[in-house]
């Protein structure tokens, strides 16, 4: 009998259907902030949580990817460039959700700490990103490998944080045209557009 991959844990509390692939990785680092309705606890809030979960995403990456599992340990500096580096990631992608032709483009965010990545040709002549590093530093080498390979396809741009300021799960977004804004229209959705809909009711009267 097959046994299951482990869970993405950050996302699946959330009751969501993870990006494909090792971007899931991506998403679930932007989940373990505090997040939903009610909210959901910081899961890099202390060391203890902050390395169970690397543990766990580390072992679901591997079953995903079928490369060997990173072993990610974490320091309590490690836990704060962690911290820092999901932080200007959701900004970033924040940004650029944001941005209007009549805004111009975002202004940047200030720039991760630069990590080592290696480029090995594997056995079937194809190009292989290997992340480098130890503890924290590796798993955002890893988290920059698997957002730059989403780039390369054009699905890095799916991934996004809900509308909702309340709310602010991030999400994979599945529709045709990249068009969703909510993690979940109903939960989120439907209450914002009939908040909307009363307050334009009440300024026409």
């Amino acid at each position: 009998m097959t046994v299951p991959p482990p869970p993405w844990p950050a996302t699946t509390r959330y009751g969501l259907e993870s990006a494909p692939g090792g971007l899931g990785l991506v998403q679930d680092l932007l989940n373990t902030l505090p997040a939903g309705a009610p909210r959901q606890p910081d899961l890099l809030d202390d060391l203890d949580s902050a390395t169970q979960w690397a543990h766990d995403v580390a072992a679901r990456w591997s079953t995903i990817t079928g490369r060997p599992a990173p072993d990610v340990e974490l320091d309590p500096a490690g836990l704060r460039a962690l911290r820092t580096f999901r932080d200007e990631l959701r900004y970033g992608i924040d940004a650029r959700l944001h941005a209007t032709p009549e805004s111009g483009p975002p202004e940047p965010a200030p720039a991760p700490r630069a990590t080592v990545a290696s480029l090995r040709l594997d056995g079937t002549g194809s190009v292989c990103l290997d992340p480098a590093g130890t503890g924290a530093e590796l798993l955002v080498s890893l988290v920059l490998a698997e957002l730059f390979a989403a780039q390369l396809t054009d699905v890095g741009r799916r991934v996004k944080t809900c509308r909702n300021p309340r709310c602010q799960v991030a999400f994979y977004d599945r529709s045709r045209n990249n068009s969703g804004v909510w993690h979940s229209v109903r939960v989120c959705g439907l209450p914002a557009n009939l908040r909307a809909h009363r307050a334009r009711r009440r300024q026409g009267d």
